[in-house]
Formats: structure tokens, C-alpha cells, sequence
């Protein structure tokens, strides 16, 4: 692991204009092709600025009807506008030149062998993938651009494909990375955080899931196909014995669960290993978290089953808390994991958790993941973020086949979501437990997958592909219940008759179906290339 955090570091520090003593050769940007391209230390070194494209922390989540922020946020509230410009839509581009420009000149390494070669152009086109998925998330149909273009070049005005078109060459690209690239275990610890075989098969389980359920409640396309795709590629990444889950879901999060050793991880965000080996640092924990920046709402917290396998709704465990410990009373453990509670560690002036300040978390409630306290206290952290686990893996198959057969059957259970609520503490899910508590299993697939990956930026991507976030983002925000004696006096809250804290009305929040459902394209972009046709009512 150490060995990849140097390149990254070293090839990030050239980019930016930092000069190095141990650098002999300088990026493919600085320097002429005559003299780069020549050896696999020349693909390594391009290679490695794609991974500064991996997302990193954020609070995305205050786009879904699972977190909140100091403010209200225009897009889970409907309120925003086209822009002029946006690094969503600029930023994968940048990422698919670069792309491009490996996949294109790599061969000229001739020295370095074919499979070296293909090596890296797989890592390329895995990232290609990954930012031509990121864009149709988003914006549905954008130009597919498989080439490195010129100022002249007519693709620059080109029409948008089809989002069936760029799927289809998403899922060529993550087949090449995946019979190219080397597995978990032959990359072994040096260069731990590479993209592996298997990397490529999880995303194209995730990218097969979300246009499967997408089209198939959207009512387009051929939901089959992309489910049955999302089935196989989960299903690969299973039987390659690479990964199984993390014993701590809390530790999951902290540094132990950081490296070789923690297989569920399956790709990281790397931030470095000493304050001498790092690529950057970040300090989620005390700008997001303690801040108020990203905060929970009662309608995850509700999601959260008791230890019974039943929601809060229909188990005889649940009693009405009385003071803020008794929310987390018998319940699911991964709620305990992923919201602070009185007692837990929290920051160096106040190393005890005692309750949320609602002055800054307008809910009552605070994330917990990642959060630590020696981190809080050097505002340096080199925790790596979780960007794609085993347990979505696990997720992605039992919705998949859910959604392609209609049913599932409790095999499959057991070997998918079964084994995430072993590690959550809680009872199993079969069918016949759906059938005797009048449950239903769509639902209780997605409120596994939606506490499984809270504070993880799935929630909203969720709502939009299932095509209920028009039903659950004008919802009224709501947080914690409001313990007086806990909360004290000193903020005046909004209260909904049950005591419930009240962060936004419903009367404040809105979302149109006929638009809301893809993004705006940048006006700019729509200036430049007069062929780009903006998005349904934006």
C-alpha cells in the first residue's frame, strides 16, 4: 500500500508543479511522447492520475430524504436552476480525456509486454466506464467520446448518444478492465487500492442494478438485460473467493479496517499512511459531521429494525424512548455504528458524546462514521474512504434477482442479505418471516440496502431509480424526538405535535416528476455545441 501511495503522491505533486528529488521522468503532460510512453513505469505514472477522479468524502446525502444540512439544499428540496457551468458534468470528462489518451498511446510501451499493456488500458477503461456512468446518472444522454479530440475536432458538436449506446460501451470497458486487470490477491499489499479484476466486475454489478430498476419503474428500455447483467457480475465477484465482510461494521469505517487484511473493501479513496506518505488529507469528521454539514433524519433512523427482524412499527421490543438512549434500544446494531450516542467518543474538547447540539446538527442526530477523535484534534486525517464494498456486492445480487424473477428465493437470501444481518446482530430474513409478519420484501430488500449504506451517497441515486423520490423528497424533513431535559433550552426548534424536531415543512419542499428525474446540462455546454438539446422542462 505504501509503494501506490507514493506514486499518487509523487504523480500528483509533478501535476501541480511540485518538483521531486526521486522523480527522474516527468508526466506524459510535461513532456513530449518522443520520450514517455517507452516503459510500464511511463503507464503506471498516467495511470495513477485517474485515481484523483475517485470521489471523496462529501455530504451528497443532503440530496436525499436521508441527511440534512446547516441549510436547505436545492436539490432535495426542487428549488434549483440550470447552471452555467458544472464540474458534474465537466469534471468525468476530463476524466474520459485522460482515459482516452492511456488507451490510445499505451501500445507505444512495446518494451513493457502485452499483458503489462493491456494491464493499464483496462485501469482506463474502467475509469472511462466509471465517468460515462457517473454522466448518465445524471444527465441521461451526453456525447460519447472514445478518442482524444483536437480544438477542430467534429465530435466537439456532436449530438448525445443514446444512453442504451453508452451503456452498452460501459459494459464493453468494464469487460476488458475485468479479464485484464489482476485480482485482489496478486496486487497483494503494495499495490493495495489499484483497481483489481473484481473491481471492475462490483461496479459493473452497480451500474446493472441501477439501469435495471431504472428502466423497469421508469418504463423503458429492456429492464431484463441490465438485471440479468447485475446478477452475473455480482454472482463473479462472490464466487471469486476475494472478498467476505469485515467482522466490525464500526471499524469497517476507522483506520482498522484499512488495508490488505480488510477484505470487504473492494475500492478506497486513498489519502495516504503517515503524514510523510500521503496523497492529501481531509477533515470530514469535524467539517461535515460535527458541523452540521451532514446530519441524519428520523426517516433513516426509523428505517433501522429491531433485533427481532421487524421495523419499529410492528415489534413488540420498540417502546417510546424516554431519553435519547432509548432510540437505540434493541435495535439493529449498524444504527449504533452509524449515529452518535451519549457515550461514544466524539472530539478533544468534549471526548464523551453526550447529545447532538442543535445549533449546528438541526436534527438531534449526528453521523458516526468515520468519525474520530484523534483525527478531530490534528483536523488532518488520512482515513481512506470507502468508495465500493462487498456489501453493496451482496446488496446489488438480492435486489437484482428480486427484481428480475419477482421473487427470491431464502437460498439466495442466505447467502446475500442474510449475512449482513448476522453482522448487524438482528434475525434473518426469509420468506416465510416477510409472510407471517405481513411485511413485504421488496421493501424490506431496500431498507437492507438503505441502512446497509447509509451516509455512503446511495439513498438518492436509490429514490431515483426505484421512481419514488417524487413520493418521499416532498415529505417534511423531521428529526430526532425533542428530549428537553437532554436538549436543554438554549435553541428554539420547530415541533410537530408528537415532539418530533421539525428542520423543513413539507410546504418548503417539492419535486416535479416530468423533470426532476435527469439533470440540467451546464448552459454553457448547450452554448458551445448549439446540437446539445437541454433536458426535459429545465
Amino acid at each position: 500500500m505504501k509503494s501506490f501511495i507514493k506514486y499518487i503522491t509523487l504523480g500528483v505533486a509533478v501535476l501541480v508543479g511540485v518538483t521531486a528529488c526521486d522523480v527522474n521522468r516527468l508526466p506524459e503532460t510535461n513532456i513530449s511522447d518522443a520520450t514517455f510512453w517507452r516503459s510500464e513505469a511511463d503507464l503506471k505514472s498516467a495511470a495513477n492520475y485517474l485515481y484523483t477522479f475517485l470521489p471523496g468524502f462529501n455530504t451528497e446525502d443532503v440530496w436525499s430524504d436521508d441527511a440534512v444540512g446547516l441549510a436547505s439544499n436545492n436539490i432535495s428540496d426542487g428549488s434549483r436552476l440550470a447552471p452555467a457551468t458544472d464540474g458534474n458534468y465537466s469534471s468525468p470528462y476530463g476524466l474520459i480525456r485522460a482515459a482516452n489518451n492511456i488507451i490510445e498511446k499505451a501500445p507505444r510501451a512495446e518494451s513493457a509486454g502485452q499483458a503489462v499493456i493491456d494491464r493499464y488500458i483496462g485501469e482506463a477503461r474502467f475509469f472511462r466506464a466509471w465517468a460515462y456512468f457517473s454522466l448518465v446518472q445524471k444527465y441521461g444522454d451526453v456525447p460519447l467520446i472514445l478518442k482524444t479530440l483536437e480544438d477542430n475536432s467534429p465530435e466537439l458538436t456532436a449530438t448525445a448518444t443514446s444512453r442504451a449506446e453508452i451503456y452498452t460501451q460501459i459494459y464493453q470497458d468494464l469487460d476488458f478492465a475485468a479479464s485484464k486487470l489482476p485480482t485482489p490477491t496478486a496486487l497483494g499489499s503494495a499495490d493495495y487500492g489499484r483497481i483489481s479484476n473484481t473491481a471492475a466486475l462490483a461496479l459493473k454489478a452497480r451500474v446493472g442494478l441501477f439501469e435495471g430498476t431504472r428502466s423497469k419503474f421508469h418504463k423503458y428500455g429492456d429492464p431484463n438485460a441490465h438485471l440479468t447483467v447485475a446478477v452475473a457480475a455480482a454472482k463473479a465477484v462472490m464466487d471469486s473467493k476475494q472478498h467476505d465482510l469485515f467482522a466490525s461494521y464500526f471499524n469497517l469505517f476507522q483506520y482498522e479496517g484499512e488495508g490488505r487484511q480488510n477484505r470487504e473493501n473492494i475500492i478506497v479513496r486513498q489519502y495516504g499512511v503517515s503524514a510523510t506518505e500521503r496523497v492529501s488529507t481531509h477533515s470530514y469528521f469535524r467539517g461535515s459531521l460535527e458541523n452540521g454539514n451532514l446530519s441524519p433524519t428520523k426517516s433513516l433512523a426509523d428505517a433501522y429494525l429491531m433485533k427481532d427482524g421487524l421495523p419499529i412499527t410492528k415489534s413488540p421490543l420498540y417502546k417510546t424512548p424516554e431519553a435519547s438512549l432509548d432510540v437505540f434500544a434493541n435495535r439493529d446494531e449498524r444504527m449504533s455504528a452509524t449515529f452518535m450516542k451519549r457515550g461514544d467518543a466524539y472530539m478533544g474538547t468534549k471526548p464523551v458524546f453526550d447529545i447532538a447540539p442543535l445549533v449546528f446538527n438541526k436534527t438531534g442526530f449526528t453521523f458516526r462514521k468515520y468519525s474520530n477523535i484523534d483525527d478531530w484534534t490534528t483536523q488532518n486525517s488520512l482515513m481512506d474512504r470507502v468508495v465500493l464494498r462487498y456489501a453493496e456486492v451482496l446488496l446489488v445480487y438480492a435486489e437484482a434477482k428480486f427484481e428480475l424473477e419477482n421473487q427470491i428465493s431464502d437460498a439466495d437470501l442466505e447467502i446475500s442479505i442474510n449475512l449482513l444481518r448476522k453482522r448487524a446482530n438482528i434475525a434473518k430474513l426469509s420468506n416465510a418471516f416477510v409472510s407471517e409478519n405481513g411485511l413485504d420484501m421488496r421493501d424490506e430488500i431496500r431498507r437492507e440496502r438503505r441502512v446497509e449504506l447509509a451516509q455512503e451517497s446511495f439513498r438518492y441515486w436509490d429514490l431515483i431509480r426505484w421512481k419514488i423520490a417524487e413520493v418521499e423528497l416532498p415529505k417534511p424533513v423531521l428529526g430526532n424526538y425533542f428530549f428537553k431535559t437532554e436538549f436543554g433550552t438554549s435553541v428554539t426548534v420547530n415541533l410537530t405535535p408528537e415532539n418530533f424536531i421539525l428542520v423543513q415543512a413539507a410546504s418548503f419542499r417539492k419535486f416535479d416528476p416530468e423533470k426532476d428525474y435527469l439533470w440540467p446540462l451546464p448552459i454553457n455546454e448547450i452554448s458551445l455545441n448549439s446540437n446539445l438539446k437541454q433536458n426535459p422542462k429545465w
